[in-house]
């Protein structure tokens, strides 16, 4: 947070739509770190737990999914401390924090959806696993971390809202920040339709690999 502060607010000078600059960042911060650690937690599951997949059967969709549970930890916790943070610059929150779990529900199913993707890519080609940094690091600047989506054209919104963690840390902000950091219900919907798509499609490929994956590791 002191990171990006220093860069976009003072020495970029990004605006910050009237709330603290560090207030901005970090409300970003929050939701897209749940994001990268439950993308890289789940991509990686199988490997990390290979010895047991070849030894005992259960369902193989339970390993991603349950490689989800630490990063959804840190997030309420993350949220616990962002809230603290906003009372101490004079930001309490109000009656539209009850639109987070929406938004963490959104968040939650980008990444699961990704995971199963890389999981099973992961398994058949090993050399796959160096992608996934390199994507999470290319995110962490697709997505308005360090900056507002107000930036961003008229004309370019819909093609960066195929970006699911725009709509979350547009969600984030609103709800926590207020009207300044409005969304667009179209880019939430067309968000959630990518996320659906997403995720619809890695569980049809997870389970149309999980047979083999045994054999594979």
């Amino acid at each position: 947070m002191v990171v990006f502060t220093l860069i976009f607010g003072r020495i970029a000078k990004l605006p910050s739509d009237g709330a603290p600059y560090s207030l901005l960042v970090f409300t970003g911060m929050v939701p897209w770190f749940f994001f990268a650690a439950a993308l890289s937690e789940s991509s990686n599951s199988l490997l990390a737990n290979a010895n047991l997949l070849t030894k005992v059967y259960f369902p193989r969709l339970l390993v991603p999914v349950a490689a989800l549970g630490a990063p959804l930890v840190d997030l309420l916790v993350g949220i616990v401390l962002l809230v603290l943070l906003m009372l101490w610059l004079g930001y309490p929150p109000n009656l539209r924090m009850f639109a987070l779990p929406a938004f963490m529900l959104l968040a939650y199913c980008a990444a699961l959806g990704l995971g199963l993707w890389f999981a099973a890519l992961n398994i058949q080609y090993r050399d796959f696993q160096f992608v996934v940094p390199f994507l999470i690091q290319f995110g962490l600047f697709a997505s308005p971390i360090g900056y507002s989506s107000k930036l961003i054209p008229e004309q370019w919104r819909l093609l960066f809202s195929l970006n699911p963690m725009v709509s979350v840390i547009d969600g984030f902000r609103w709800a926590l920040l207020g009207e300044p950091f409005s969304f667009h219900l179209d880019a939430l919907f067309l968000s959630a339709l990518v996320t659906a798509l997403i995720l619809a499609g890695g569980l049809w490929f997870f389970r149309r690999t999980e047979r083999a994956l045994a054999d594979v590791i």
